[in-house]
């Protein structure tokens, strides 16, 4: 796409993304895909720490500043929907950094673009490791309720225990987690899908007991590889990848 290309305006790109820090001429842009309960906040200090790359968050309906809206229920047409306001960005080597959920999310995106001409300059799949896909039994939850949905997200680590015990916290969040969940669980792979092109980069957790499983050496036709570091599912609260963003 050429440079020619505005950016979206405050109607569709502010609603659907978030940059704290916009650069004047960025040399690239990474866009971060929230996990499942998560909101563009997770990312706010990522822009500080990789200089050089303008970083956009994922604003998913539903939540934080989206409260008000219902919370999506479909993620190939939530991916669709992101990859409309991306377009306009698309003027830069786009990275896209999707974590747990928020990969696959990541990935149905990336398709949507690559579909429509444009290719991503790479797309890192965190939480989540190149692995067969899992039996249908583990691809399903029955309805939990509110303590189970609370006690889910504190062995998945992420969650402050305190905040998470906070009866407010837990009428506010714990809908769209589970909202979330559903989304999620209802998505699967369809014959038709086409393998990206672009490289794919997965980053697992060496305990992390919950990644999602996926054969992502068989979702590209471009380079694969995976990286285990030290850490739980949320291994990137306390170690967040930065040097590896900065490499690719």
């Amino acid at each position: 796409m050429t440079s020619t290309q505005t950016p979206p305006t405050p109607r569709t790109g502010a609603r659907w993304l978030h940059c704290p820090l916009p650069l004047p001429d960025p040399p690239r842009r990474l866009v971060c895909f929230p996990h499942a309960g998560g909101s563009a906040a997770f990312f706010r200090e990522w822009g500080e720490q990789l200089p050089g790359i303008e970083v956009h968050a994922v604003r998913y309906p539903g939540r934080a500043e989206r409260i008000a809206e219902p919370a999506a229920t479909d993620l190939r047409q939530l991916a669709h929907a992101i990859a409309d306001v991306l377009e306009p960005l698309a003027d830069r080597p786009l990275l896209l950094f999707g974590h747990s959920m928020g990969a696959v999310v990541a990935l149905e995106t990336a398709r949507c673009l690559e579909r429509r001409g444009i290719h991503p300059a790479h797309l890192v799949a965190s939480g989540s490791r190149d692995a067969p896909y899992p039996g249908p039994e583990e691809l399903t939850e029955p309805d939990e309720d509110d303590a189970t949905v609370v006690a889910r997200l504190l062995a998945l680590g992420g969650t402050d225990p305190a905040l998470a015990a906070d009866p407010e916290f837990q009428q506010l969040v714990v809908p769209y987690v589970r909202d979330d969940g559903r989304m999620f669980h209802g998505y699967s792979p369809r014959p038709d899908d086409e393998p990206l092109r672009c490289p794919v980069t997965t980053i697992a957790g060496d305990v992390d007991e919950d990644a999602d499983r996926r054969p992502w050496h068989e979702l590209t036709v471009g380079p694969h590889r995976e990286h285990i570091v030290t850490g739980d599912h949320f291994y990137l609260v306390p170690r967040p990848p930065f040097s590896l963003l900065q490499a690719l």
